[in-house]
């Protein structure tokens, strides 16, 4: 007779525990498939970490910059939002990676803001009516088409069109970085909750400036320049005059 295992209160259950079925081969078989599997996740983890971000391993997907969604965000100012957005394109234009644009709806939620068109002529607008732009054949196959294992993505709502996309991205062998300070939503609550669900998968959290200088690598490279104007950091002009006087007073 099976035993009654009784619960937490000292009542007897009416739930029985069915010895192991499986033998003792079949347990060390399936702890060893276990532990392959295990380590080869360890395996991708370190490798995601270690291969640093490049211009040649990279491209940046930005997802619903839209009129009207901008409308409503408030974990972020508009303007800085904006401001971020339109530096992070300019950035990633300089280092010569591949840049996608989506928009969902745009006659629900308006057209991609204007200065980041601006900042990215000729360039397509990839529209949509999908959720998650994953869904989309055209912008999975135009993610595809760059060849690139690491994406660069930031998006308007932070825990939708951002989170899902990356998250997503993630699960199918992509490393994802979400970019957080590029993106933004409607209340501190869909931020943090967006955050914890990205970190919980795999996602990589980075901001504008941060992912650029990692892939520009060297301060001696000559697109540093550029790069360094495109991202206009607003505190890097008066490091640009204090390096200025300093430069004079050394000549004086």
């Amino acid at each position: 007779m099976r035993p009654i295992i009784p619960d937490q209160y000292g009542e007897p259950s009416n739930k029985v525990f069915p010895p192991h079925p499986v033998s003792d081969k079949c347990e060390s078989d399936d702890r060893s498939s276990w532990n392959g599997a295990t380590n080869e996740r360890k395996t991708m983890e370190k490798t995601k970490f270690e291969e640093r971000l490049t211009p040649d391993n990279a491209a940046l997907l930005l997802i619903d910059h839209q009129v009207g969604l901008f409308s409503g965000v408030s974990d972020i100012p508009v303007a800085e939002l904006k401001h971020n957005v339109i530096a992070l394109a300019k950035a990633f234009k300089v280092l010569g990676v591949p840049i996608i644009i989506t928009a969902t709806s745009p006659e629900m939620w308006g057209p991609i803001v204007p200065e980041l068109t601006e900042a990215l002529p000729g360039i397509s607008i990839i529209n949509r009516t999908t959720v998650n732009a994953f869904d989309e054949p055209r912008f999975a196959k135009a993610v595809e088409a760059t060849g690139r294992k690491k994406l660069v993505i930031a998006g308007v709502s932070t825990e939708v069109c951002l989170a899902f996309p990356a998250i997503f991205a993630t699960g199918i062998g992509y490393d994802a970085y979400a970019v957080i300070d590029a993106s933004g939503t409607f209340s501190e609550t869909k931020r943090i909750t967006g955050l914890l669900r990205m970190v919980q998968a795999g996602v990589i959290v980075t901001d504008y400036a941060t992912v650029a200088v990692e892939m520009l690598k060297d301060n001696a490279s000559p697109k540093a320049g550029d790069l360094y104007a495109a991202l206009d950091m607003p505190w890097a002009g008066l490091v640009g005059q204090l390096a200025g006087a300093f430069a004079k007073g050394g000549a004086a």
